[in-house]
């Protein structure tokens, strides 16, 4: 599909409508591409957030993007990998889903997405990137916004999974 394409890099260097953030639940911060978001955004984002009362599980909330050249958030959370016993599919599906209906609502022409629980949440890259092409392409198959989706990966081993993903749609 071509409004999807894998991109290795730093996702808060990239010049997109907005971006989405792999957050933990209090959406105050933590490590990895949270932290590297938080970081790059200044102290206004942490500062919004704190006012947002945290986030559930599988769902989705929008800032501004501060000092980013993305001009919006989408901050995700997603689940912690407990074995894939856990519905851990359905809410990682639904951060995505969920930042998407948000991206079509405001119209934003590009969003990139981190490979949201693969890291510190233990989210198996294998079982992720599927669930993620799918989700986007079940999105855009009906929707005109975003008109292109990143799904932007650390490294390019990542990347490969993901590409092998999009491309099996």
């Amino acid at each position: 599909m071509k409004r999807i394409a894998v991109h290795v890099g730093d996702i808060t260097r990239l010049d997109v409508t907005a971006i989405a953030n792999a957050a933990n639940r209090s959406l105050l911060g933590g490590g990895g591409v949270d932290g590297a978001i938080h970081r790059a955004a200044g102290p206004k984002l942490l500062e919004e957030c704190r006012g947002l009362g945290g986030c559930e599980t599988g769902g989705c909330k929008l800032t501004a993007g501060y000092g980013l050249s993305a001009s919006f958030i989408l901050h995700c959370v997603g689940p912690v990998w407990q074995g894939g016993d856990a519905g851990e599919a359905a809410l990682l599906a639904s951060c995505y889903e969920k930042a998407l209906a948000i991206a079509n609502e405001r119209r934003f022409a590009s969003l990139a997405f981190p490979a949201i629980s693969t890291g510190v949440y233990g989210f198996p890259v294998e079982k992720a990137a599927p669930i993620a092409a799918r989700a986007v392409a079940g999105h855009l198959a009906s929707s005109d916004f975003p008109e292109k989706v990143l799904l932007v990966c650390f490294d390019e081993a990542s990347a490969k999974v993901y590409r092998e993903a999009v491309a099996g749609l």
